[in-house]
């Protein structure tokens, strides 16, 4: 049996996404820079796909660009609020992706920016007291927080983050890659400068992406090159990552009530079952408030095993992660874990769940698990 437990990292990509995107690779071909018929053909379909995710985020086309994928916007929103908007503080936090963190770092480096981190709260929120204590102290700042943690699943509560930039003249940047296609947004409502997003979160393909660029905020060519993208990023368009991307937006955002219910349905029985077979078995985050729905990250009993439970996993036919994928196989360990000071002496699991996965999954896995930790008490 072979479960996939690890949409977090990245999710399969919706059959009708790749029907889209086969059929347009096999009929249009012309270079959407292109003034003939052929290239305008394409161009149309790059415009529609624009629109139609400017539509479900509710903000114009004009402040939609299309990226590589969620590392590239949030390079660009943060590098470019340093060059062109005179920003000299980023207020963060510990437990931000590593597009994030590590961009933050090497600005910081090059003495281009000055950072500042937010406190959590012991469940790893952020301290919404403290960072307005930091507003106060740094006005004008850039804040870069993400809606969704990547590892915990905690939420940002970015309305009210909005309006502490708002407030204090911050420009606020969201990574949204976890929660795009997953929770409703709309942008005409919610003060964000910046919002960064990746297709195969959602069922979409890998290698693209959008930044949202509020109309008020200007900035100049993140990519020099040609004139695509209005100028904002040269090369030409991924044209068929952008037409399947703008498929499974609208098929996730068609279908979200539907789709977030069974996937919550999925969770929430994953924790039930966990706490009825696995003693002493714990969360980390927070795992049933302010939480996203398909993620989960499960801390186990001290074991002789700790180290090797992912192989074990993966040995029993299930995929689930240790941390962030972008971090696997790395020495290090979870710099999002580490904040919250877990037990050393425990091993941690997450587990991410998407539209494919059943409770009759969930039973299988937690009775691998189960036969794991009952091991160690008859041996």
């Amino acid at each position: 049996m072979n479960i996939y437990l690890d949409n977090a990292a990245t999710t399969p990509m919706h059959p009708e996404v790749i029907s889209v995107m086969t059929q347009m690779m096999q009929e249009e071909y012309g270079n959407p820079s292109s003034t003939h018929a052929h290239g305008r053909i394409v161009r149309t379909h790059i415009e529609e796909a624009r629109k139609k995710i400017a539509g479900y985020l509710n903000c114009t086309p004009g402040e939609i660009f299309f990226t590589s994928g969620g590392t590239e916007a949030d390079n660009m929103a943060i590098r470019k609020s340093i060059s062109d908007c005179g920003v000299k503080h980023i207020i963060s936090s510990v437990i931000e992706h590593h597009a994030v963190s590590h961009t933050i770092e090497e600005l910081v480096k090059q003495g281009l920016v000055e950072s500042h981190y937010v406190n959590l709260l012991p469940n790893g929120h952020v301290n919404l007291n403290h960072l307005e204590e930091l507003l106060q102290q740094y006005p004008k700042s850039l804040v870069s927080l993400m809606h969704a943690n990547n590892e915990i699943g905690n939420l940002l509560d970015i309305q009210k983050v909005g309006e502490l930039c708002h407030q204090y003249e911050a420009l606020f940047h969201c990574d949204t890659v976890q929660t795009m296609g997953h929770l409703p947004f709309d942008l005409n409502k919610t003060n964000v400068t910046f919002l960064a997003c990746g297709a195969h979160k959602f069922n979409g393909p890998k290698g693209v992406g959008f930044i949202y660029i509020n109309h008020r905020t200007k900035i100049s060519s993140f990519l020099t090159g040609g004139s695509q993208e209005r100028n904002m990023r040269g090369g030409t368009e991924n044209v068929y990552g952008i037409v399947g991307m703008a498929k499974a937006l609208s098929l996730a955002y068609d279908h979200l009530p539907e789709e977030q219910a069974q996937i919550q349905g999925v969770k929430t029985y994953m924790i039930e079952q966990l706490k009825q077979h696995i003693p002493d078995v714990s969360f980390n985050g927070d795992a049933t408030e302010s939480s996203l729905y398909t993620v989960l990250n499960v801390s186990f009993p001290p074991s002789p095993f700790a180290e090797m439970l992912l192989f074990k996993l993966d040995i029993a036919g299930i995929s689930a992660s240790g941390g962030s994928a972008c971090s696997s196989g790395s020495s290090i360990g979870s710099h999002v874990l580490a904040a919250l000071n877990p037990n050393p002496l425990r091993p941690n699991v997450r587990f991410s769940f998407g539209r494919q996965n059943t409770k009759e999954e969930i039973d299988y896995v937690v009775g691998k698990l189960k036969e794991m930790f009952n091991s160690l008490q008859t041996a």
